[in-house]
């Protein structure tokens, strides 16, 4: 474990955090010595990933936690934070889509996707700016390059993703006005199940490692004091899609 005694014992809540970039994430901040909590709707795979932290050394808890279910929402943070003493980090990375045209999308499968990509990061943004005001925290949403062009089959993914870095602006700014530092982490394509799994003849030399985007999120969390990246773009050098 490489510790940063600047972020050493400090408390993230990584939501996705059992598979793909969300636990790649996890793994980035713990080896860092940030104490992690694995957050996933899916209880075994964060249990699996939290496990690895700690056979490596590093310190971290598995919650099950829906994005979607608001309401538990401000309860599960505030028992965070009575467990761990504080959330000094929120890492919003959960999110869903669905492969299928504008006209063949389902109402209600629209709905989940804006519901998981937007406005669970909502919520709980809300929530732990309630929470970090005046203590320096930092809140990070993890977006995506269809917030930044658009291709067909994705119109609910496209909807959630530009409206994610629009509020991802306007929470940069109401946070620094409290002392939280907000940034946007834009991600290319990546090895992750979250492509891998729906494009399987996808070409994996054209997207990057997860491992690659998490050390920017860590290295978001390493500026100084007073300077705050409020949005950085992380590409894979062999994606076509950008000059």
């Amino acid at each position: 474990m490489e510790v940063d005694k600047k972020l050493q014992d400090k408390v993230a809540l990584v939501t996705g955090g059992g598979s793909g970039l969300g636990a790649a994430i996890c793994m980035t901040l713990a080896q860092s010595g940030i104490k992690t909590i694995v957050a996933d709707i899916n209880l075994d795979k964060a249990k699996s990933v939290a496990n690895e932290i700690e056979k490596k050394g590093g310190k971290a808890m598995p919650v099950e936690f829906d994005v979607t279910d608001y309401e538990k929402i401000p309860s599960k943070l505030a028992k965070m934070v009575e467990q761990f003493g504080s959330l000094d980090v929120l890492v919003n990375n959960a999110g869903v889509d669905l492969t299928t045209s504008i006209v063949e999308m389902p109402v209600e499968k629209w709905n989940n996707i804006l519901a998981t990509n937007l406005s669970g990061p909502f919520v709980l943004s809300k929530e732990a700016l309630k929470l970090m005001k005046d203590k320096k925290g930092n809140i990070i949403n993890i977006v995506s390059t269809a917030a930044k062009r658009s291709w067909a089959n994705a119109s609910a993914y496209h909807a959630s993703k530009w409206g994610l870095l629009g509020f991802t602006q306007a929470l940069h700014v109401e946070g620094r006005e409290v002392g939280v530092k907000v940034t946007g982490v834009i991600c290319g394509g990546m090895r992750t199940p979250f492509l891998l799994e729906r494009f399987p003849d996808i070409d994996t030399s054209t997207l990057q490692p997860p491992e690659n985007v998490a050390k920017v999120v860590l290295q978001v969390l390493q500026m100084p004091e007073d300077s705050v990246i409020s949005e950085v773009m992380v590409l894979p050098m062999k994606e076509t899609s950008w000059p």
